[in-house]
């Protein structure tokens, strides 16, 4: 069913929509806030998410939004059934009246048809309308960033906005919903006010910051890892690390491996070395701590022996990826 629907949809999707989507993927939005931050009239930020987007979607609406496209009522009626299916809890059945199946291949479809009916078209359409400066929007999921010139436009959206997700049974969660000063004139407008730097806000698991050039002085976006996630991804390869330290030095260092691997291959973006040489050097840390638990002449492992099984496992610390401006111009 996602084979069938998603050529379909994909020619009604918006240039700002990232999630879930054929070709499209989390740095291709993070470049998009990334270019739009630098290059053009964005001094206002405001970061959204929708408080428990995926397990309170109306099936109501759903329906209608998909009857605009869909007119075989077999596939309409199919899709209502895995809306509806439930959840058997202790072997109890649970009905659902609300959200989508949990790990359905076809939920993430579903999300993204329903966002934009209820959000793409209608910010779109406030932009022409009602804007008063730019604006520029990227969402990927349940998560999305606009940026204003003005903030008399972010603080109107911001109201408007929740008047129009309230109408389809959302809304946003406000401790994760900010409208925050940010921008290339941003650190100078404050500054001449006397103000502190301008906050930082949150996005796909980068904390945006302003920042400048050391060469120039110019204004800089730095993106660098959530640190609260970083220690979670310690803690986990912690825990994992203790579980299995009995286990063969090798079989752990094929884990280690490919757990660090597609960590770099999504954090290590540019300006970003410093959390990335972090979390390396602490794996290490961590992973001489498990195998000196192995026994009690633990300490007979040393630092000497640890370099082998790095240079074998543990992944170097380059840049993954290039500058947005040279990935876009390439």
């Amino acid at each position: 069913m996602v084979w069938l629907l998603e050529p379909i949809y994909e020619s009604d999707f918006l240039g700002f929509s990232y999630g879930f989507r054929p070709k499209r993927n989390q740095h291709q939005a993070l470049d998009a806030v990334y270019m739009a931050t630098t290059t053009k009239k964005v001094s206002w930020i405001l970061d959204a998410d929708l408080k428990g987007f995926f397990d309170t979607i109306n099936h109501e609406w759903m329906m209608k939004f998909l009857a605009h496209r869909i007119s075989d009522k077999r596939v309409l009626r199919l899709i209502n059934n895995w809306l509806t299916v439930g959840v058997v809890d202790g072997g109890t059945k649970q009905t659902s009246w609300v959200g989508t199946p949990q790990g359905a291949v076809i939920s993430p479809l579903l999300a993204n048809i329903f966002l934009h009916y209820v959000l793409d078209l209608w910010l779109v359409q406030w932009r022409n309308r009602h804007a008063r400066g730019e604006v520029y929007i990227v969402r990927y999921a349940d998560d999305f960033v606009i940026g204003f010139q003005y903030k008399s436009d972010g603080n109107r959206l911001k109201y408007e906005l929740t008047k129009r997700l309230a109408a389809f049974s959302l809304s946003l969660n406000e401790s994760k919903t900010h409208l925050i000063e940010f921008g290339r004139f941003a650190s100078l407008n404050r500054r001449q006010r006397k103000q502190s730097k301008p906050k930082t806000f949150d996005f796909l698991g980068f904390t945006h910051i302003c920042s400048v050039r050391r060469n120039d002085g110019q204004f800089k976006l730095l993106r660098l890892s959530i640190k609260k996630r970083l220690r979670a991804k310690l803690r986990h390869i912690k825990e994992v690390l203790m579980k299995t330290r009995h286990k063969s030095p090798y079989v752990v260092g094929q884990w280690l491996k490919r757990a660090l691997t597609g960590y770099f291959n999504y954090f290590a973006v540019p300006d970003n070395g410093q959390s990335i040489r972090t979390m390396r050097t602490e794996v290490c840390k961590l992973w001489i701590k498990a195998l000196r638990r192995r026994s009690q002449k633990g300490k007979s492992f040393n630092w000497q022996r640890m370099k082998g099984l790095i240079w074998i496992f543990i992944p170097h610390t380059r840049n993954r990826h290039p500058y947005p401006s040279q990935r876009l111009t390439l």
